[in-house]
């Protein structure tokens, strides 16, 4: 394995979030930090508890997950195509590194900043509410789970892309609406059957619902069925990465 241009790769995208900083990390923080404010004490005066946790605490896992869905994807769909765009990618294709490689070096940057920021926003809600992490390492499965499962989305959507409006659809008109849906600051079981029901067709329900269990042992769905869904969608997204340099699809022509 060529660690050197891994290392190189990575190395390279995560000093571009340094340079970005106010818009890596800042930006995010503070806008989950608004959700905090408006939700939390806006809507939590009129919802005390929910499943026995208070609604500023039980909203929690999901503007984390909120944040870390649409960084990863994000940041690795920017960082194949801006390559892609400026004509790089093919002085990349043409080194001495293979696909998975490649694919290793921008995926783990993006799935480092995201998980990167993902703690910076739990060290910010214990500002906003008092949290207790009752399994810290399902925590810290389910955050690395998702980040690199939907950097490597991100990753299929900017290759995908040949255009910056492309690049913003995804995530603007399927992702954040999916997760807005997903049960970030609600319950499922909050709904009514038929929508409850409904509500089970988005895979965002099963990574917010196996996140809030590691937190405080509540979960709208079974905890092996969310990990379950995860790594099914992780394989997903390998498979059509792979398919997708078996071909050259978007990147040879």
């Amino acid at each position: 394995m060529n660690h050197r241009a891994i290392r190189a790769i990575y190395l390279f995208e995560m000093a571009r979030t340094w340079r970005t900083l106010l818009q890596s990390i800042v930006s995010p923080v503070v806008s989950t930090s608004l959700y905090f404010v408006v939700f939390g004490a806006a809507i939590g005066s009129r919802i005390s508890q929910v499943e026995g946790v208070s609604y500023g605490t039980f909203i929690v896992p999901g503007l984390i997950m909120l944040s870390v869905l649409t960084q990863s994807i994000a940041n690795a769909s920017f960082g194949i195509y801006f390559p892609k765009f400026t004509g790089t990618i093919y002085e990349i294709l043409s080194a001495p590194i293979s696909y998975f490689e490649i694919v290793l070096g921008y995926v783990g940057a993006a799935a480092t900043k995201s998980i990167i920021l993902g703690l910076i926003i739990l060290a910010t809600a214990g500002l906003f509410v008092p949290l207790h992490i009752q399994h810290p390492v399902w925590m810290l499965t389910f955050l690395v789970l998702t980040a690199v499962t939907f950097s490597l989305f991100g990753f299929i959507i900017g290759i995908w892309a040949d255009g910056f409006e492309k690049l913003q659809m995804i995530p603007m008109l399927v992702v954040t609406p999916l997760t807005f849906l997903g049960g970030s600051f609600y319950s499922i079981d909050m709904l009514p059957p038929t929508w409850r029901t409904v509500a089970l067709l988005n895979p965002v329900v099963y990574l917010i619902s196996g996140f809030r269990w590691s937190f405080y042992e509540i979960a709208d769905v079974s905890v092996s069925v969310s990990m379950g869904m995860t790594v099914a969608f992780l394989l997903v997204c390998l498979v059509v990465i792979w398919w997708i340099f078996r071909t050259g699809y978007r990147l040879k022509n």
